[in-house]
């Protein structure tokens, strides 16, 4: 992602862009996106096995279903990390089905209280992001809220994870800060980063706040 600015501005100074933060993505996504069509395969792999006919109708479900997933992952992607969309702008709508396809079948709730309104593609690229770690900040179940407002000329970017052993990872607290990852998993690291960085590229600003049980991501983007 190459930052843009206005033309008197400073330069960010990054601690890690271009090539390598797109090394650190292109991991992810392949990451990503590997169980849903390994599991594709080994379901075609059932159905052409003559000694496992009687599993045809088990593979056909595994089939669909991570069909649905990397179909689910390829729609986000385009949106949470890439700009490879004709759209300008994104109906909240738009957004929370695409959250909503993402985080289904987890533990946690999703409360998507954001009335149906515009986001320009910065904006939604810093909503389904921020949308999908806040579900992620609760492994064990709960609810996480995401909502927006605008107050000041900003536009507020809210969400709110609460539940039992509501958290996040070490690699997720250096990423949403904007710090280089010095130790532990870069795939667990990278899509916080890339949180911050959209955030921080749009002029705004990024609020994360980690309490018992609860956990608050609020980022702060020009209207």
């Amino acid at each position: 992602m190459t930052p843009t600015h206005d033309a008197d501005a400073a330069p960010l100074d990054l601690p890690v862009d271009g090539t390598e933060l797109a090394t650190y993505i292109a991991a992810k996504l392949c990451h990503d996106f590997i169980s849903p069509s390994g599991a594709i395969v080994s379901g075609l792999d059932l159905m052409q096995d003559p000694t496992a006919q009687d599993m045809r109708d088990d593979a056909l479900a595994l089939i669909e279903q991570s069909a649905r997933k990397m179909v689910a992952l390829v729609h986000f992607a385009r949106v949470a990390f890439g700009a490879a969309t004709t759209s300008e702008r994104f109906t909240a709508r738009e957004i929370e089905g695409l959250v909503s396809n993402m985080v289904q079948g987890g533990r946690a709730s999703l409360d998507w209280r954001i009335a149906d309104g515009e986001f320009s593609k910065p904006q939604a690229r810093a909503l389904t992001n921020l949308a999908y770690l806040t579900v992620g900040a609760l492994p064990m179940g709960g609810v996480a809220a995401i909502q927006s407002r605008t107050e000041n000329g900003a536009l507020y970017l809210e969400g709110f994870a609460e539940g039992a052993r509501a958290r996040l990872k070490p690699e997720a607290v250096v990423g949403l800060a904007g710090e280089r990852l010095t130790e532990g998993l870069a795939g667990q690291w990278i899509q916080p980063y890339w949180l911050w960085l959209t955030v921080k590229e749009a002029g705004g600003e990024l609020r994360v706040k980690v309490e018992d049980g609860k956990v608050a991501l609020v980022a702060r983007m020009p209207v």
